[in-house]
């Protein structure tokens, strides 16, 4: 059931100006064991520019989640639990490194419906990041706010069943996620989601397993396989949706594979028992 939601608030718009230092970039180059990192002067890899654009709260303002509290620019919904649900992005021109650019984010719509485990909104933010007077990304993000965990619920997932992964990758890569690797995304980030490092508030709090793997991560895992085993493709589209979370204590698989129309390639990432988690797709030029 879908309940209409108060349109978003007008104002409710934040810039945020940063440089696209190189020091980012050669550190998630390490925590993904890419061969090189970008220097000063090469273009950003694609969806990198997510280690940039901080908006730090004082540690005052965070909320019990580690999160900031909500009801400033993110509407307070009165939904405390929150995961990445997916996104759009589009590449219109690099980001360098060394130089400057602007984010300009703004709160698109929010919606709300009832699933197997109470209600959940959907909240979708724009963004779109300026360089050199052009706009070289734009972005459209998904999160979803679920209500605190109850005993007995089901566990946290978007479906309510499982999906079977596809089959026949034409490349499959092996993940087995650490403590250590998602702490070391959550700090490129500033990621500061308890269900990523504080095993007993993941599990007490939030009614998870074991820590999530970052949706997110996940994401840059997938696009970065195109650059591992395509690495003459540019990437102009990117969209994925979180299916199903993934959880730390298993290894997880990274997919790929061209699509018939030889302009885009099909990504999706699968957990241990070969259910689908993440579906992707990026065009290419």
């Amino acid at each position: 059931m879908i309940t209409p939601a108060p349109a978003p608030d007008p104002q409710s718009v934040q810039t945020v100006t940063d440089i696209i230092a190189p020091a980012p970039a050669a550190a998630l180059s390490a925590t993904l064991d890419c061969r090189e990192a970008p220097r000063s002067g090469d273009p950003l890899p694609p969806i990198w520019h997510w280690l940039y654009f901080w908006t730090p709260s004082p540690q005052a303002e965070l909320g019990s989640d580690g999160h900031p509290r909500k009801g400033g620019f993110l509407p307070d919904l009165g939904l405390p639990r929150r995961m990445a649900a997916g996104g759009r992005i589009t590449f219109n021109a690099a980001l360098t490194i060394g130089s400057s650019a602007e984010r300009v984010s703004r709160v698109m719509s929010v919606e709300h419906k009832e699933g197997r485990s109470g209600r959940l909104a959907f909240v979708t933010l724009e963004h779109e990041i300026r360089t050199n007077g052009v706009t070289a990304i734009r972005e459209e993000q998904d999160i979803v706010y679920r209500e605190p965990a109850q005993p007995g619920q089901p566990q946290p997932q978007l479906k309510s069943a499982p999906t079977p992964a596809p089959a026949g990758p034409d490349w499959e890569r092996i993940i087995a996620p650490t403590e250590v690797l998602l702490f070391r995304f959550s700090a490129l980030t500033l990621n500061g989601h308890r269900i990523h490092y504080d095993r007993d508030y993941a599990r007490e709090i939030e009614g998870y397993p074991d820590l999530v793997v970052h949706g997110p991560l996940i994401a840059t895992l997938l696009l970065d396989t195109v650059a591992r085993f395509a690495p003459e493709a540019v990437v102009r589209e990117y969209t994925f949706k979180a299916v199903r979370p993934t959880f730390l204590g298993n290894t997880f698989a990274i997919c790929g594979r061209r699509a018939a129309d030889g302009q885009s390639t099909d990504l999706w990432a699968k957990d241990h028992e070969g259910y689908l988690t993440m579906s992707a797709r990026a065009v290419l030029a």
